[in-house]
């Protein structure tokens, strides 16, 4: 059975590598950072679930599921999917005012200029390397949970596939690998899902849901929304795709596929958690649903899974290895196409050396999400006439400030306020998603409000 696995693995990944390399390149360097204007919305709506999906989603909703209920899995859920419906919503106006546009920092600064420019992408570089040392990390652990194969070579073995095919081919050999595996995970999560649910033990006519009292799953679920469409309208991986779709009717509804398809994916693996801990079966401590319920499944089962982790980590990886690469670019004039390349691979190599160790990056991850909502809603307004450069930087440090006065209000200090921001519990908390998001929005419409609007060649 090892070595069937290990055949099925590399198969897959060997897959995904000629996919990749039979995409037709461009050599111009815009092509291959953007593609621009050549994707459907099919594709559109196919890469942005698959980009969007990682093996995070094997085990976070279904523990949300457990812990929190239906409730906090819905806010999950629509968190996952938030990011794309905004841009359903602004892309077309972000297109027309930026139609030569490349990434979320070249629209702060077309908006307010270099020293917002500069912030935002340091922003959007933090999170999107937590994600991907989180996502390596993630198929390691999985590969051991469910196979004999040592998790190491796997997380070397993801790395090494989709760095060939996104240094080769760039955005372009990102989406259309994209599409493969959206349609691959959609079928792997049915049959996986299917198989194992029918093998779980009854329900017990007494069971009641899993999760907390209302106010509390809502409080977490409200977190979840805030936290995850923050982060996730950061990431440069998204924002590439507003500029690859063909127009932007074929944004708008790609954008709206993505999320719809995405909704109903975090519904199911986390449905699929509930079911588990409700048939009365041992999750685990911290609870892990999924795996336990593959466990009191037919063992054949463990490699659809495994090829399903694979490809859901593969999809997200391979996204940020381009995103990345595509804001170096743009942040550097004058990078060359070739340097870009090497730059693809020499930046995995710390990344997968961390990822290699296993540890947990979950508060690194939420400090990134927190500081990404401190300054989303002052990049947003860029597409407001009214908001000026010293209106997004008043709000981006209100952001600041607000994510810490939750925590210093309460203990009456400054200090312990912003320690608790910092998610000292590794536990994500409402306060300090509300306050740095709040109070960013009020002090940017306050100041765009009593300064003067900026200058037209900002405003495009």
């Amino acid at each position: 059975m090892l070595y069937l696995t290990i055949a099925a693995l590399a198969a897959v990944l060997l897959l995904f590598v000629w996919v990749g390399l039979r995409t037709r390149r461009n050599e111009a360097l815009d092509d291959f950072i953007t593609a621009r204007n050549s994707q459907n919305r099919w594709a559109i709506g196919l890469s942005f679930l698959a980009s969007g999906m990682g093996g995070w989603i094997l085990f976070a909703p279904p523990e949300v599921g457990v812990l929190v209920g239906p409730l906090g899995l819905a806010g999950y859920a629509l968190g996952a999917a938030l990011p794309f419906i905004v841009f359903a919503l602004c892309g077309p106006a972000i297109r027309r005012r930026l139609p030569a546009g490349r990434s979320i920092g070249e629209f702060a600064e077309h908006c307010y200029g270099g020293g917002v420019r500069r912030w935002v992408g340091l922003i959007s570089l933090l999170y999107m390397t937590c994600f991907l040392v989180a996502e390596l990390t993630a198929i390691g652990a999985i590969t051991a949970m469910l196979s004999d194969i040592n998790g190491s070579l796997i997380v070397i073995g993801v790395a090494v596939t989709t760095l060939i095919y996104t240094a080769w081919g760039g955005l372009r050999a990102s989406m259309t690998t994209d599409r493969w595996q959206g349609w691959l995970l959609i079928a792997l999560m049915l049959l996986v899902g299917g198989v194992a649910a029918t093998r779980l033990p009854a329900f017990s006519p007494d069971t009641a849901l899993p999760g907390i009292p209302a106010s509390a799953a809502l409080s977490v679920a409200l977190t979840l929304v805030i936290a995850v469409t923050a982060a996730n309208l950061f990431h440069q991986g998204y924002w590439q795709r507003l500029w690859a779709a063909q127009d932007e009717k074929a944004l708008g509804q790609g954008a709206l596929i993505g999320g719809v398809a995405t909704i109903l994916v975090v519904a199911l693996v986390g449905g699929l958690g509930i079911m588990t801990v409700m048939s009365g079966a041992d999750v685990g401590s911290p609870p892990i649903p999924f795996f336990a319920m593959l466990r009191d499944a037919s063992g054949w089962l463990a490699l659809p899974a495994l090829v399903l982790a694979i490809t859901l980590v593969a999809s997200s990886v391979d996204t940020l290895q381009n995103a990345i690469v595509s804001l170096a670019v743009t942040e550097r004039k004058g990078l060359s196409l070739a340097a870009a390349r090497w730059f693809t691979f020499v930046l995995m190599i710390p990344v997968v050396i961390i990822a290699l160790q296993g540890i947990s990056v979950l508060r690194l991850f939420l400090i990134a999400d927190l500081l990404c909502a401190t300054a989303v809603v002052p990049v947003l307004l860029g597409l407001w006439q009214r908001m000026s450069p010293a209106a997004a930087i008043a709000g981006a440090l209100a952001g600041l400030v607000g994510a810490a006065l939750p925590g210093w209000i309460a203990t009456g200090s400054a200090l312990q306020g912003l320690l608790l921001a910092s998610f000292p519990d590794t536990v994500p908390t409402l306060p300090p998603f509300l306050g740095a998001l709040a109070a960013s929005a009020l002090v940017s419409v306050l100041f765009a409000l009593l300064l003067p609007a900026r200058k037209p060649e900002l405003a495009g």
